[in-house]
């Protein structure tokens, strides 16, 4: 049996699966936001009533914001960033009493996607989460690639590329960059635009909403979103080429992204035709978790 832990900026999340897949239990909770102890508590907790659901020891992987740094062991790059500079790895596994396998959230969802989801039996994979904040993840022949700095597939602070001059310097990012592709492709960047065309606050959804009604504002917006997306996706295909990129986190159910991204990326992609599919997850939101419970899993994978 596996256990995902999915440990999200405002919830936490746990999946229990069977070998081949199944789901058996799910729970979730709140996140301790600026609370690592009672982070390291809520993580423990969960994995204990799982547990408790099959009667017998599981193995646990987890999906984790940021990344491990092989230089020191200590989290980087976190956007909780009450994890950055501890030893969550080490606190993780004497808390548990037993090895844990971790993964930047972005490549669980990725492998997820990869091994038994909407990019099944695809040779190379590129996993994107267009959520609170933006994250990718590489898979290759059914294996997360880390990278040797653990930092593969970190697409999102990359700038905006062939940003035009009214997007420069582009908007400061939380890593101490400005116009990181993050601070353009993001759940609050989307919102933040929509504001500053319209005068007006309004979420995520209830854009995609009004576009549908035929709202100028709202509908130029996703319009520029769209094409900002095929820029840096572009960037993705022409340096991995993958067989298919597959859009997480709450904008990946924006449906005319998928149309609309692949019509416009060929103009920025080295290439005369672009074969690569930009499709929607399978396991949507479940998606991260699953990947985590795979990563504790013998091999990772199914």
């Amino acid at each position: 049996m596996q256990i995902g832990i999915d440990l999200g900026g405002t919830k936490i999340e746990g999946v229990l699966l069977d070998p081949d897949g199944s789901e058996l239990a799910r729970l979730r909770r709140p996140t301790p936001r600026g609370d690592y102890a009672a982070t390291l508590d809520a993580i423990a907790a969960l994995v204990t009533r799982l547990e408790a659901t099959c009667d017998k020891p599981c193995t646990v992987g987890l999906g984790m914001p940021g990344a491990i740094s092989p230089a020191t062991g200590l989290v980087k790059n976190a956007n909780s960033t009450w994890l950055n500079g501890r030893p969550f790895h080490e606190d993780l596994r004497r808390r548990l009493g037993r090895d844990v396998r971790l993964a930047n959230d972005a490549n669980c969802f990725a492998l997820s996607e990869a091994l038994d989801g909407a990019a099944a039996g695809e040779a190379v994979v590129f996993g994107v989460i267009l959520g609170t904040g933006t994250g990718g993840g590489v898979v290759v022949g059914g294996q997360i690639v880390t990278g040797h700095n653990a930092i593969g597939g970190e697409w999102g602070h990359n700038p905006l590329p062939w940003a035009r001059d009214a997007e420069r310097p582009g908007p400061a990012c939380y890593c101490g960059r400005r116009g990181c592709l993050e601070t353009w492709l993001s759940g609050p960047a989307l919102e933040r635009e929509y504001v500053l065309r319209s005068g007006q606050a309004l979420a995520g959804p209830r854009i995609v909403e009004a576009a549908d009604r035929g709202e100028a504002a709202a509908a130029a917006v996703l319009d520029d979103y769209a094409e900002r997306l095929a820029r840096g996706l572009a960037t993705v295909i022409n340096v991995l080429d993958p067989d298919v990129i597959v859009l997480g986190g709450g904008l990946s159910r924006i449906a005319r992204l998928y149309e609309r991204v692949p019509q416009q990326w060929g103009a920025w992609v080295f290439s005369d035709e672009v074969a690569t599919r930009l499709v929607p997850p399978r396991f949507g939101d479940a998606s991260g978790v699953r990947g985590a419970a795979w990563l504790g899993a013998a091999g990772g994978r199914p």
